[in-house]
């Protein structure tokens, strides 16, 4: 690949990126229409944590309030199910994979819980306030002013997420309410917010899942040169050198693309490979993988979403 196709890849992910930060602008409020299946809304769900949002669950065909389903929680949730109701007009289609895999047999009985962000606030929320506290004082004086409106909330979005929504979701629906029963996964921000989830709750949830996990952490509005700083991606591993789960119980998959802003994940992936390998995580309990070609947006992630779905779900 010559320097100048390099640098237009990239170019093309920083516009990615931007648009990314443009899904923090209010999103429709139209009901996602999903392939198959069906979805119910709790509309503004209330928290003494964080501020209100909608969260969307996806039942699918032939729920029974009989029947224990396994719940995979996902952030950015306005962005899983339906296009044409998305500020870019792309989706996870994540019901569209889940079904696919239960009609399969790979899974069991599995419900979605499309977790909304917060607009302005989504840096807030998702970048994991013990990950930033190990970053060096001026730079995480500049990320909070920033990219966090001056206030971090990640920890009062997760105590909101365990205390409060997980409980109500709990309360609803037919779930298993041990910890592998409940999984949680995200892309970019939303997969630091996942992994994050995990570590300070391994006895809420059984595996975590970040997609092209943002571990240079920053809105790339703030340019090129912020975005290849090394501080927050060694904050990120110290973090996670310190609060890993104990290898045995828990499931873990973190990925990247090559593409575009993906790129700039490759050095973290590779120093958390083996940190992974060093705390006895096997490959039954822990993936890291490299997707050729693939880039930073809800299309990419779609196309291997049955990928980590299967792992985190299977024979449990």
């Amino acid at each position: 690949m010559t320097p100048d196709h390099g640098r237009r890849r990239l170019g093309l992910g920083l516009s990615a990126g931007l648009a990314l930060g443009a899904v923090s602008a209010p999103a429709p409020a139209a009901l996602p229409q999903p392939a198959s299946g069906r979805i119910e809304r709790l509309e503004n769900f209330a928290s003494h944590h964080v501020a209100a949002r909608h969260v969307d669950v996806w039942l699918p065909d032939g729920y029974t309030a009989g029947q224990p389903h396994h719940v995979l929680y996902m952030q950015d949730g306005q962005m899983l199910f339906d296009a044409s109701t998305t500020w870019n007009r792309q989706a996870w289609q994540a019901d569209v994979a889940v079904a696919r895999l239960l009609q399969a047999g790979r899974i069991p009985p599995t419900l979605i819980v499309g977790i909304w962000h917060n607009g302005p606030q989504r840096y807030a929320e998702y970048y994991p306030e013990k990950m930033l506290a190990l970053a060096p004082p001026a730079r995480r004086r500049d990320y909070i002013q920033r990219a966090q409106n001056g206030r971090p909330q990640a920890d009062a979005y997760l105590r909101f997420l365990v205390e409060e929504l997980k409980p109500e979701i709990d309360r609803r629906y037919a779930t298993r309410r041990d910890a592998d029963g409940g999984l949680v996964m995200g892309s970019s921000m939303g997969g630091l917010i996942s992994l994050y989830a995990l570590c300070e709750y391994p006895q809420v949830f059984g595996g975590a899942a970040g997609l092209s996990a943002h571990w240079v952490g920053k809105p790339t509005a703030w340019g090129l040169a912020q975005l290849r700083h090394a501080t927050l991606p060694l904050a990120a591993l110290n973090y996670l050198a310190q609060q890993l789960p104990a290898s045995g119980r828990h499931r873990l998959y973190i990925d990247r693309g090559s593409d575009a802003l993906d790129s700039l994940y490759a050095p973290t992936l590779a120093l958390i490979d083996d940190l992974l390998h060093e705390r006895g995580y096997t490959a039954a309990q822990a993936i890291t993988r490299v997707f050729e070609g693939s880039g930073h947006n809800e299309q990419d992630w779609a196309r291997r979403l049955e990928i980590p779905l299967a792992f985190l779900l299977g024979s449990r």
